[in-house]
């Protein structure tokens, strides 16, 4: 499944997320690349655990925490603490997939990548190229959003950025372990939440929104990893 969440942050907390980075020290982002991605890589980064990745990546947590469409497509378990990227000057992400594990820095813990989430934080008119393609059955497709969006998609899915030509994208990006490991299970949940949702609003008081919401339960306990 691949999806656009609108307005994860709002106006004034990308604005606030702009002016930190604009403070901090920007790496070689191919320092949490793997071998073959790090051929490919051109970008820069927050290191990671940077006091002001950690700061902003605690507002982003926050602000998923209170997003209901990110959980309900996502159904979290886990989330890798987000980091921060900028393409400029031609930088560029070549076609490549997200390793299957990420260890969390300085600690035990370690996420399965079962999705993959980018936040952009500038705005699409402030840069040419940088978009993100992602590749699935159906095709390619090209994602550039506008600032404080999100796009989700399979961890599992060949990706790339595009050269970024004029200007800077800067966004921040993630992964989730989902207590739903298979993608296929996750959009069946997701359009039957959705179509439960919509049944609440147009027949509020009709029985089938209770037992549709007893075969989406029913369906998680027996899918969910937790």
């Amino acid at each position: 499944m691949l999806l656009r969440i609108p307005s994860v942050l709002t106006a004034a907390q990308v604005a606030q997320c702009r002016a930190a980075l604009n403070q901090a020290e920007w790496a070689d982002g191919r320092a949490t690349a793997g071998h073959q991605s790090s051929q490919v890589k051109h970008n820069l980064q927050v290191p990671d655990g940077h006091p002001i990745a950690r700061e902003l990546g605690d507002m982003i947590l926050a602000a998923l925490e209170r997003t209901p469409l990110f959980l309900t497509a996502a159904l979290p378990l886990k989330v890798v603490p987000p980091l921060f990227n900028r393409y400029e000057g031609g930088g560029t992400y070549g076609t490549h997939i997200d390793g299957a594990i990420w260890q969390i820095a300085g600690t035990p813990h370690r996420v399965r990548t079962d999705l993959s989430a980018t936040l952009f934080l500038t705005a699409p008119d402030d840069y040419d190229g940088g978009e993100l393609t992602v590749e699935d059955t159906l095709g390619v497709h090209r994602v550039k959003l506008p600032a404080g969006d999100l796009f989700l998609y399979p961890g599992t899915s060949l990706h790339h950025v595009t050269p970024v030509t004029r200007g800077a994208r800067i966004s921040a990006f993630f992964w989730i372990q989902s207590m739903v490991r298979d993608d296929a299970q996750r959009t069946l949940l997701f359009d039957l939440d959705m179509a439960i949702q919509q049944v609440r609003i147009g027949l509020p008081e009709h029985p089938s929104a209770v037992q549709l919401t007893n075969v989406y339960h029913n369906l998680l306990r027996q899918w969910a990893d937790t």
